[in-house]
């Protein structure tokens, strides 16, 4: 039952936060999973990423459908690049689930650290990329469809932290930036719970009730708190001082890498 409130407790913080502050949510889940699976015991340490990773993206599968649907009915959503993107972002995510299924614990740790702190001085600087004018062509569409896919894959997340500034350089406003990217993170979802369940299906050391590398307990616990924390998050966001908060979160990044890297280093 503890072990429950802990997967609730998760997908609310990474709910709220996600509606406060407009970041993904596995940038939360994924690091708390880790601790929460440490605290459990009895998951062997090697598989505790990926269960992490697999976890995450599994999770983003009910929060992709509300939150596309908002945006959509606001007009938020361009389907155009949706389309455009999402052929190269399913294979960027099923080639990076079979890469993940091949490194180690740390190598996936290691990487999703590196990945914190981009995103962190990202956030802390508001770095976007100066726009262009014009809609991308279909390579370039594909390049990061692809790029896209594969780190969101590797890290856990629905694809926001890097569709967002891409949409931002193809000249699109933010506000259906953000609404094109929940629906993008869709497709990454469905291809990057697919490929963790295939890639871990045949371990012998999974936990009780998983598929694969996706826990299912994890999943729906962090998936009904999340669904209803972030509608609260995005309400307060227009009362709270939202660029303030980004820069400590921001700093919370920092100390959350850290973090992970000194479990590595020790």
């Amino acid at each position: 039952m503890t072990i429950i409130l802990l997967y609730l407790l998760c997908g609310a913080v990474a709910g709220f936060l996600s509606g406060l502050i407009g970041i993904g949510g596995g940038l939360v889940v994924v690091p708390l999973l880790n601790m929460i699976f440490r605290l459990q015991g009895n998951i062997p340490p090697d598989l505790i990423m990926h269960l992490a990773v697999g976890t995450s993206l599994s999770s983003i599968l009910f929060t992709a459908v509300s939150s596309t649907r908002s945006h959509a009915k606001m007009g938020g959503v361009l389907w155009k690049y949706v389309l455009g993107l999402a052929p190269a972002i399913v294979l960027g995510t099923l080639c990076a689930a079979w890469l993940a299924s091949r490194m180690s614990t740390y190598g996936l740790r290691a990487f999703f650290v590196v990945f914190l702190i981009c995103i962190a001085t990202q956030m802390l600087f508001d770095f976007y990329p100066h726009p262009r004018k014009t809609m991308p062509g279909k390579a370039t569409l594909a390049a990061a469809g692809f790029t896209i896919g594969g780190v969101s894959s590797l890290v856990g997340l629905g694809g926001g932290s890097m569709s967002v500034p891409f949409l931002r350089w193809c000249g699109v406003d933010m506000r259906q930036a953000v609404g094109t990217s929940a629906a993008i993170s869709w497709p990454i979802a469905i291809a990057g719970t697919i490929g963790f369940i295939v890639v871990g299906w045949s371990d012998p050391t999974l936990p009780a009730w998983s598929l694969g590398y996706v826990n299912v307990p994890a999943t729906l616990g962090i998936a009904c708190s999340s669904v209803f924390l972030a509608p609260l998050g995005a309400k307060l966001a227009h009362s709270l001082p939202v660029p303030i908060l980004r820069r400590f979160f921001a700093v919370f990044l920092y100390v959350t890498a850290g973090e992970m890297l000194w479990n590595i280093l020790h």
